[in-house]
């Protein structure tokens, strides 16, 4: 059965709502006594913990009141007597103190703090319970879109060239030199395993992605580095981090990223799947420098998140594994299927649609110049990793002997870097270098070798040629992917 369409206002309106059935609310405002009515007969020989505190958001430079006893809530008391209150901050108290078993003061930094509230007895026993208080940055927009989105594979409608085999490789015209092998017949196929796409879910890793409370201060989020204009890719050579570090490698593009059969991510394939992947730059210690412990903290004492979970995976429970489905249904959801290439294609004749130049280039990239051996399908995605000859001594090795996958070249005219490490700015450099800029790197994949030595092709394009493959691949510049509400910011600043 197909998921109901949301709103997010909905959905944060739910959470609201529903707080006082999954946890209590404490309001911050009432004092605490210190005291418990004793029982008639006591039961017990140490406090016992009654209700146990949510975790609380609190805000950098503006005071902060939290009643963390519950009204006396938090612990009862068998023995009767009043109770006596202690607390511990970890890792600092980051400007909080506990009075009269309230935890007050106002946040220094952004930061999550551990409360470990105590309760004594007047015989010296004690019992403990901990909660997190998130210290967020001043001034963070809220999520404000009130249109409901599908994100289902259902409703994509992709384009049957799309989810079928290619189109087959051109005959070249008479006394044209012999083309290289054809490139392999592989249907497009997703790597989504279990975790099918839903409305609910990719709405919750929509959030998740534009958010930069997912950054240990506020201040980055995945769509800093992954900018929907682009590609879902980055603009600089190197992203920079929370703290303005810089990435050892050019951000990625997403667009398409589905559609790679190996199912693994990063230019290394360090990552096993995408729900792997969208966990690491949280915890990267340049990137976004937050533990996934500490995350969850952050995410459940934001007000918007309950429900989201909710809507998503039937409560409101934020665990790891529920952050990684949502990531990834989000990024899966970024198919780009509506370029002029794809009018071409449908077309069934592509000349018909492209300017003789693209045409030209088509023929190009799947003929002669060899791309479409390892930028397969329709869908343009690397067949698996490749050594491409980039230096002739591998110094960054990828994965294993200076190997490395590359993003779907969907959208690549609107990326400004190019290559793992961003060296090229301009598609002519990164086709000039296939064409005659190969390295002969021991390591260099067997399918750019030419020759009874197996040299570095050199594939003799002209300046013209080198041109006309630029412009097919403009052809794949989809403005429809790139300007979808729906992958949009959904905060408003």
């Amino acid at each position: 059965m197909r998921p109901s369409r949301l709103t997010l206002a909905t959905l944060v309106l739910a959470a609201a709502c529903g707080a006082a059935a999954d946890t209590p609310t404490a309001t911050g405002t009432s004092a605490s006594s210190g005291t418990t009515p004793a029982p008639s007969t006591p039961t017990a020989a140490v406090p016992v913990v009654g209700v146990i505190n949510a975790h609380q958001a609190a805000t950098v430079g503006i005071p902060f009141d939290y009643d963390a006893t519950l009204g006396g809530a938090a612990f009862t008391n068998p023995r009767g007597g009043a109770l006596r209150y202690s607390a511990t901050f970890a890792p600092n108290a980051n400007g909080l103190t506990l009075a009269n078993g309230h935890v007050t003061g106002t946040p220094l930094t952004t930061q999550v703090v551990t409360v470990t509230l105590t309760a004594t007895d007047t015989a010296g026993a004690t019992s403990s319970q901990s909660f997190g208080i998130a210290a967020f940055a001043a001034g963070l927009p809220l999520p404000a879109f009130t249109t409901a989105f599908s994100y289902t594979d259902a409703s994509l409608g992709l384009p049957a060239h799309f989810t079928v085999l290619p189109l087959a490789p051109p005959v070249p015209p008479p006394g044209a030199p012999a083309p290289l092998p054809p490139p392999p017949t592989i249907a497009v196929t997703d790597n989504t395993g279990g975790n099918a796409v839903t409305d609910a879910g990719a709405t919750l890793g929509r959030v998740l992605f534009h958010d930069v409370r997912l950054s240990a201060n506020d201040r980055v989020a995945c769509a800093s580095c992954h900018i929907q204009g682009f590609g879902f890719g980055d603009t600089a050579q190197f992203s920079h981090g929370f703290q303005g570090g810089l990435t050892g490698r050019h951000s990625m593009g997403l667009s398409n990223a589905r559609y790679y059969q190996r199912g693994h991510f990063f230019w290394d394939e360090r990552a096993n799947a995408l729900e792997d992947q969208v966990l690491q730059p949280i915890q990267n210690v340049l990137e976004m420098g937050v533990s996934l412990a500490d995350f969850k903290v952050k995410l459940a004492a934001t007000a918007y998140y309950p429900g989201l979970f909710t809507a998503a995976f039937g409560s409101s429970a934020i665990t790891d594994t529920r952050i990684a489905l949502a990531l990834a249904q989000f990024v899966r959801s970024m198919s780009s299927y509506q370029s002029k290439y794809d009018q071409a294609i449908a077309s069934g004749n592509p000349a018909s649609v492209l300017t003789n130049d693209e045409e030209a280039g088509r023929l190009l990239f799947s003929g002669p110049a060899g791309c479409a051996r390892c930028h397969v399908t329709d869908a343009q995605v690397m067949d698996a990793p490749h050594n491409d000859g980039l230096d002739a001594v591998t110094v960054d090795t990828g994965a294993g002997q200076g190997r490395f996958k590359s993003p779907s070249l969907r959208n690549v005219a609107l990326r400004t870097r190019f290559m793992h490490d961003g060296r090229f700015t301009t598609l002519a450099q990164v086709v000039g270098h296939y064409n005659t800029g190969l390295q002969p790197n021991v390591d260099l994949d067997p399918r750019l070798r030419q020759g009874p030595l197996g040299q570095p092709q050199r594939l003799g394009l002209s300046p013209v040629q080198v041109q006309q493959v630029v412009s097919f691949l403009n052809t794949l510049t989809d403005p429809t992917h790139t300007n979808a509400p729906k992958f949009k910011s959904p905060f408003v600043p």
